[in-house]
């Protein structure tokens, strides 16, 4: 059995280490869990490893709001004190406090 630990946390903000966009973390799997296709289509010299945690993240760039897949490799904790303004923040999360976002609900 596979046994890792995420290093980042539900409602916790978040940016990539490579591209510019930042957004705040809503799942989390342990080891990649997407289709082959998402993998193949990402350039072999820059592909992750598959055993780690992968996030889903509701993410902002200058331009959109997307959601986002991202390996744990790729993150970076995100300290600038600035909210993510995703427009689904609010079905999932309270506000913007301390620097996270806490969440609406109780996890089972």
């Amino acid at each position: 059995m596979l046994k890792t630990r995420a290093k980042y946390h539900l409602g916790q903000v978040v940016r990539h280490k490579k591209h510019p966009f930042r957004g705040v973390v809503f799942d989390v799997d342990p080891q990649f869990n997407n289709t082959e296709e998402w993998y193949a289509a990402i350039p072999e010299d820059s592909r992750p490893r598959r055993e780690q945690p992968f996030y889903h993240l509701l993410a902002e760039n200058d331009q959109s709001y997307y959601v986002a897949y991202v390996s744990e490799q790729n993150l970076v904790a995100d300290y600038s004190g600035e909210p993510v303004d995703h427009p689904d923040i609010p079905d999932l999360f309270g506000p913007f406090e301390d620097g996270l976002y806490p969440l609406h609900f109780q996890l089972n």
